[in-house]
């Protein structure tokens, strides 16, 4: 493989099977140039067998951001205060951390001075999310609700102070609250409803 080929490659992933198909090569050959450019700092490893141009990094949209989160580890969609933010419910602001909901096991990834952070919840409570502009998302209430409930079990810190009120769907935030343990849906009425007037 020669810079060049790296350089007309427009996925924003792609794996070792790819270049071999490009190169038509075999993909044990693939995976060898892969890991050598990796070494040389032409490619970035995002996870194994997935990879991206390193010179793509630094110009990143941030939902392509949010579309490597969901690919590090999956099944996973974006939530917590990642996607209230992305949906403007937050005025906290996001530096260097994607956070996603997973079924698997919480993780903390790090590629290029960004943690993808990953939490895990039962698999009861791992819904509510959809497809939007190629990513898979929590909608804006399930995002706060997965938030609230991680919050009250002692696995995440809510920022209360930073969440815009006024656009919660407090009835939409109700219905998805009566499938959470009684410690959610009390943080959120001791805790958070006070603060809505």
């Amino acid at each position: 493989m020669k810079i060049q080929d790296i350089n007309e490659i427009d996925d924003l992933l792609f794996s070792y099977e790819d270049i071999a198909q490009k190169l038509g090569i075999e993909n044990e050959s693939a995976k060898v140039l892969c890991s050598r450019y990796v070494k040389l700092g032409y490619l970035l490893r995002i996870k194994r067998g997935v990879y991206m141009r390193r010179e793509r990094w630094q110009y990143l949209s941030n939902n392509e951001l949010l579309q490597i989160a969901n690919i590090i580890q999956v099944p996973s969609y974006i939530s917590l205060t990642t996607a209230l933010s992305y949906y403007d419910f937050t005025t906290q602001v996001q530096q260097n951390f994607v956070e996603s909901i997973a079924v698997k096991r919480s993780l903390i990834k790090t590629v290029q001075k960004v943690d993808f952070r990953y939490f895990k919840i039962a698999q009861q409570y791992y819904n509510g999310f959809i497809k939007q502009n190629g990513i898979f998302i929590a909608a804006p209430e399930k995002a706060l609700a997965d938030a609230l409930y991680l919050t009250s079990v002692g696995k995440y810190k809510l920022d209360f102070s930073a969440l815009e009120y006024g656009k919660i769907d407090y009835s939409r935030l109700n219905q998805i609250l009566k499938a959470c343990p009684e410690g959610t849906t009390k943080l959120w009425s001791n805790y958070a409803r006070p603060q809505a007037a």
